[in-house]
């Protein structure tokens, strides 16, 4: 809203500076975005006393002048206009002084003679096209004053951005109220009062309201026999400054008293209303009207229409209709004030698309019982602008009153402890009722509060005790610091996994995305899921965002596969993806879902090697290594098992983490129809953790051991076994059976082919031996490398090579 501060200090006096005003109101709440200025910048001017005048001694038209400013010696101006005489204020730019049309000022010789600065003409100064003679000022002018404390130039408007619930600031009124409480004084309201005839206003209409609950009261004025035509300089003026354009002016005056009182108003052609009647009622299903914006809008029954006898006239609360529009021609008119239902308003504003002057306020609530007012604050500058006389009375019809807060209860202790404040209870009185909130004293301790009817936004003590401390300053509230010891913080189990699954997975190269938590009902059968698999149990959205997410995920897999479907089609072939989340199964019977935690890692082949790998590692490989890097991040002691059960993975390239006989993750390349389902056309491996499962496994806290100051001993064994037996177990074995000088066993070697069996592997395994307290001796590697290499011809039929 656009606040005039000229317009405003008729209502209310202000403070000296419009700075110090614009500060007090941010301190008060109201979001002041920019203080507009509508005229040239004149401070850079002076007001001068021109104490001697003489004709040029080279030059006919021109004259020398010396211009006291208030200070030092007067100064020599030559000057070029026909009606600057001694003894006359001027407006004097100096040396270095840029005009408002932005030009700069400078010393020069004019025909010889030094000027030193300007005597400046309307159009030099961009306050009107006069430039044949100089301003002349009024005698009264103080001498040395700056230019814009003597010559109005434009008006200063504040932009405010007014919050929701603050309905009564959106006006000039409500503005008044608000400095009032700030700085005290009295509210100068523009009379109201009206002349009428003789001919009672209910002999030309009849007011009816259908819809109680969307109109609580509709207050008709008549005027007859007026003249429209344009409005006055000073009416064009001022809603030019907050920012409408003149229309007629009866239509001006409605937009005046708008920003006067806060209360929308609109001006009906009595003669164009059918059968005497207006009627505030619901819109008919398919219902249709031009609106004054040119537009033919379609209504639906939720919307509230006034309508005559024969159809809808308007658009309660947000638009006229074409048909009843105040023209050249209108003679009578009915002024249309009323209080409507607020959330009907923005519903069929928000609808429509069609954000209004009146939509806006009322959508934040306008005084229900301001109505009257301001029909007959209209009606009088209607009869003072366009002639034509008054009906008397009012029309009056009444709907469902709207709710108000009537009485609150506020104890001054209380609100003393919540602000941190010592203010007295009588200065608790005094600061409610500058804001016109009726507080008395209470035999039981509590004030008895009754806020008015413009505050709807006053339900409950908290508010007033916030009124309180915003008009007695927020900068006069202690600053304290609160008291208390401070005990250390433990993160719960669940979070503390989540946080540590994603910095392992960070760790080793990934990037964490977040996806949408929506699923398509297609994506189940993508994954080649059984009909009788938990993850079909979806929960289904009543509302979904997208028609085409229907459901909630039950896993995390659509999500990272739809991802990286999105960024291959866009050539980013090496992807490096992770998510960490929940999913939600159905529970049968049970109104809420049950929401498992899962952690899903998405690598995809770019077909080459990166910077930092000598080769290129198969996809699969490279998951199983962040798998496992994460396993041993959580300090989880796992096995890894060829195979897996998740029907998405590629039977031949896929295995499973396990922790004792409880599975915790699947790795593997993806299966090539759930790749061909999601068109991943590049190679593509995914490691899919059970967060749920692994968090019921205790934790194994590390271990830390001193670094051994003695050296190491190397065995490698090539052993050949059949193709079928897992390395990951026979590497279990061998570190439980080489004692304790076994400090590390790997496999780091894999051969098929010559000199290897049909249906056999050999795999070399790199035994280290080492002790922390001494050297070891030949005999103990031989015994411990002995007691392995038969644990592995008995219990694997492994072979030396």
């Amino acid at each position: 809203m656009r606040v005039s501060v000229d317009w405003l200090s008729e209502w209310v006096d202000l403070p000296d500076t419009v700075e110090e005003l614009e500060e007090r109101l941010t301190m008060g709440g109201l979001e002041i975005e920019e203080v507009i200025r509508t005229g040239p910048d004149l401070s850079g001017l002076r007001v001068g006393l021109v104490v001697e005048h003489a004709r040029h001694p080279d030059a006919d038209r021109l004259s020398v002048c010396r211009v006291d400013l208030g200070e030092g010696e007067p100064l020599e101006v030559v000057c070029g206009a026909p009606n600057v005489a001694a003894g006359q204020k001027v407006a004097v730019a100096t040396h270095g002084t840029v005009l408002p049309s932005g030009d700069k000022v400078k010393r020069s010789k004019i025909r010889g003679v030094r000027s030193n600065g300007m005597i400046c003409s309307d159009r030099e100064m961009n306050l009107g096209e006069d430039h044949q003679g100089i301003r002349v000022l009024p005698p009264e002018a103080p001498v040395g004053a700056r230019l814009d404390e003597v010559i109005p130039s434009g008006e200063t408007v504040l932009d405010v951005e007014i919050i929701p619930n603050r309905g009564d600031w959106v006006s000039m009124l409500g503005m008044a109220r608000e400095v009032r409480a700030h700085y005290g004084g009295e509210i100068r309201v523009p009379a109201a009062e009206v002349a009428e005839g003789e001919r009672p206003a209910s002999d030309d209409i009849r007011i009816e309201i259908d819809d109680c609950a969307g109109c609580h009261r509709y207050v008709a004025r008549i005027v007859r026999g007026i003249q429209v035509g344009p409005s006055p300089e000073w009416l064009r003026a001022r809603l030019e400054a907050v920012g409408l354009r003149s229309i007629n002016s009866i239509v001006d005056v409605t937009n005046l008293v708008m920003f006067e009182y806060g209360q929308p108003l609109h001006a009906f052609d009595l003669a164009k209303l059918r059968g005497g009647v207006v009627r505030v009622r619901a819109a008919e299903s398919g219902e249709k009207i031009a609106t004054l914006d040119g537009q033919t809008r379609e209504l639906v029954p939720e919307d509230l229409v006034i309508a005559d006898a024969e159809g809808a006239i308007a658009i309660a609360g947000v638009m006229g209709g074409a048909e009843s529009e105040v023209g050249d021609q209108t003679t009578e008119v009915l002024i249309e004030s009323a209080h409507f239902q607020p959330s009907r308003v923005r519903r069929t504003a928000r609808r429509l698309g069609l954000q209004t002057d009146a939509s806006y306020r009322f959508e934040r609530g306008v005084d229900p019982e301001g109505a009257g007012r301001a029909a007959a604050r209209a009606a009088r500058l209607i009869q003072e602008l366009a002639g034509g006389t008054v009906s008397r009375g009012e029309v009056v019809a009444q709907g469902e009153p709207p709710p108000v807060t009537e009485e609150i209860r506020l104890d001054p202790a209380r609100a003393n402890r919540l602000l941190g404040t010592e203010i007295p209870e009588e200065e608790m009185i005094a600061l409610l009722s500058r804001q016109d909130i009726e507080a008395t004293r209470n035999a039981d301790g509590p004030l008895v509060c009754r806020p008015p009817s413009f505050r709807s936004d006053l339900h409950i003590a908290e508010d007033l005790i916030e009124e309180i401390a915003r008009i007695h300053g927020y900068q006069h509230i202690p600053t304290t610091l609160p008291e208390g010891a401070f005990e250390g913080v433990e993160l719960p189990p669940r979070r503390r996994l989540v946080l540590e699954v994603s910095d392992s997975l960070k760790g080793s190269g990934l990037t964490e995305v977040m996806t949408f938590p929506a699923a398509r009902s297609g994506d189940f059968n993508g994954l080649q899921l059984d009909a009788d698999d938990d993850r079909r149990r979806a929960v289904e959205l009543e509302n979904p965002i997208q028609s085409t997410d229907p459901v909630l995920r039950t896993t995390l897999v659509p999500s990272l596969l739809r991802a990286a479907q999105t960024n291959l089609r866009r050539q980013v072939e090496r992807l490096r993806l992770f998510e960490v989340g929940r999913v939600f199964l159905a529970r049968e019977g049970e109104e809420l879902p049950e929401e498992p935690l899962q952690a899903v890692a998405l690598l995809t082949d770019a077909g080459e090697a990166s910077l930092w790998e000598s080769k290129s590692v198969p996809v699969f490989f490279q998951a199983k290594g962040v798998g496992e890097r994460l396993m041993a991040d959580l300090g989880r002691s796992c096995t890894f098992r060829a195979g897996t059960r998740e029907p998405y993975l590629h039977p031949g390239a896929a295995g499973e983490f396990w922790i004792g006989e409880t599975p915790i993750a699947a790795v593997g390349e993806l299966h090539p129809e759930t790749a061909a389902h999601f068109e991943v056309e590049a190679a593509t491996a995914l490691l899919v953790v059970d967060l749920e499962a692994m968090g019921r496994i205790p934790r194994r806290d590390p271990q830390y051991r001193e670094v051994s100051q003695y050296p190491s001993v190397r065995r490698d064994l090539a052993v050949v076994l059949d193709r079928a037996t897992e390395a990951g177990e026979v590497l279990e074995a061998i570190r439980k059976t080489g004692g304790a000088s076994l400090a590390s066993a790997e496999v780091f070697d894999r051969w098929e082919g010559r000199g290897v069996p049909e249906g056999k592997v050999s795999l070399t395994f790199r035994l280290i031996f080492q002790r922390t307290e001494r050297n070891l001796t030949d005999s103990e590697v031989v015994k411990a490398t002995d007691r392995v290499v038969n644990l592995l011809a008995h219990r694997f039929g492994g072979e030396l090579r």
